[in-house]
């Protein structure tokens, strides 16, 4: 697909879908033989008609040129966006073979462009008019957040002694009782409205059946979630970079308010994990000008794709504001200011060793911290036995890849990519190991996408 000179490539179109299943269905319709008065403008809007199953075809449009993000419109009934009509037409659209020539818009897709239009125009307009009037009584907004710490306060108390009565009594009976043993004290911090401490606490019903050593995993979770604890009933006395990162661990809407930092911002990797109520997406970007990497958080209801997606391998002129946290990369993207294009950067890489360290130093603000951000330069992947590793080739440290990683299709694309010579590659580092996300070959070679689905949780 052309855009402002711009191709997007399969993997940038395939980094777009909602789920695996998008992924393998737009595939297939990838092809000119479903489609049908495909087009395209200079503005970066394509279209086309799609046989189905029905007798009349589907009308499928996509804006990927609009400063508000890529945007689809198909008239079959499917609630996933894009869906996979839309997913194929793009994928057509990124091959080679003129399948989708310039042209003028049919009238029913230049009504939806130009209602799309006017609808992104009106909501500028209203976001540049300010806030309305009659704002909340700041004075109650203050007694109900009062209100809201005094229950947690007491959440994290019983907690505390729930805690304290599985230690004393040992850890035999979580193997035994599973889930059961944590759902009634999960369900007492939702009570609370501490969902960050209820999440933790459900995650601990795993750990039991995750295998040999889950005892000293267990410890370590609940020597994690009593110093979370510990955190939030002394959080007057941390420092407020520290305070920040504890309220919002334990689950207190935070907003986005450090400066905007305008720059070009690289998509390094977009994932996507699941669980039985939410579907969370993690966009990571690296500033071309600023050298800031920054992560961006989407959320979808069960069964439904987070709304927010972007490009892997293109750079979009944009607008970051930091959420508030020591070390907090999150970030909330604003006003976009040209759609994305191709940047011929990269982000610093660091040596194995050196990404150890950073993880480590990055647990100091933030103790529940998984993992970190971190771009491997010279490294080149290598079998352990029966897991992986990432050898530096300039010493003889490595880092282990992570089981997650080690069962996704990815990990073979990434030693293909190498075969056998050192290779660029950014993911996240962790206690867990590595996961890589993304690579470039020693060549300068464009990136390659190494995971774009949804991953389970460990």
């Amino acid at each position: 697909m052309t855009q402002q000179g711009v191709r997007w490539s399969a993997d940038q179109v395939l980094a777009l879908a909602p789920d695996t299943a998008s992924r393998k269905a737009g595939s297939k319709l990838g092809a000119a033989g479903p489609w049908s008065e495909a087009g395209c403008s200079d503005e970066g809007v394509v279209w086309g008609l799609c046989k189905g199953s029905g007798s009349r075809p589907y009308q499928t449009v996509v804006d990927v040129a609009d400063g508000a993000g890529p945007a689809y419109k198909c008239s079959c009934p499917s609630r996933k966006f894009p869906c996979k009509h839309a997913l194929g037409l793009l994928l057509l659209c990124a091959s080679d073979d003129g399948a989708v020539p310039s042209g003028q818009a049919p009238d029913w897709a230049e009504q939806w462009m130009a209602a799309r239009r006017e609808r992104t125009a009106r909501k500028r307009s209203e976001g540049a008019a300010g806030p309305a009037s009659g704002a909340a009584d700041p004075q109650a907004a203050l007694r109900r957040a009062g209100r809201r710490a005094e229950r947690i306060t007491a959440g994290v108390t019983e907690l505390e002694q729930r805690l304290a009565d599985l230690l004393r009594g040992g850890l035999a009976p979580a193997e035994q009782e599973g889930y059961g043993l944590w759902e009634e004290t999960a369900a007492r911090m939702v009570d609370a409205q501490a969902p960050g401490l209820a999440g933790r606490v459900r995650e601990l019903g795993a750990v039991p059946s995750s295998g040999p050593g889950w005892p000293v995993r267990l410890l370590e979770e609940c020597a994690l979630l009593h110093l979370l604890g510990q955190g939030w009933l002394g959080r007057e006395r941390l420092p407020e970079g520290v305070s920040a990162t504890v309220r919002s661990r334990v689950g207190l809407p935070v907003s986005a308010d450090g400066p905007p930092v305008r720059d070009r911002w690289l998509v390094l990797a977009q994932y996507d994990t699941a669980d039985a109520k939410l579907t969370t997406r993690r966009i990571w970007l690296h500033g071309a000008d600023s050298g800031r990497t920054a992560l961006l958080l989407s959320y979808g209801a069960a069964g439904r794709a987070p709304e927010l997606a972007l490009p892997v391998g293109l750079a979009l002129e944009a607008e970051l504001s930091s959420y508030p946290g020591a070390g907090q990369l999150r970030a909330a993207l604003g006003e976009r200011f040209a759609p994305p294009a191709p940047v011929r950067i990269r982000p610093r890489g660091v040596t194995t060793a050196q990404a150890a360290a950073r993880y480590g130093a990055a647990l100091q603000d933030d103790p529940w911290l998984e993992s970190v951000p971190v771009t491997l330069r010279e490294v080149v992947p290598v079998p352990d036995g029966e897991s992986w590793q990432l050898a530096d080739a300039a010493s003889d440290s490595a880092l282990p890849v992570t089981r997650v990683a080690r069962t996704r299709p990815g990990l073979w694309r990434l030693v293909a990519l190498s075969g056998g010579a050192p290779v660029t590659v950014f993911g996240e580092c962790g206690h867990r190991g590595f996961t890589p996300l993304t690579a470039w070959p020693r060549d300068e070679g464009e990136m390659v996408t190494l995971c774009s689905c949804i991953i389970d949780h460990p």
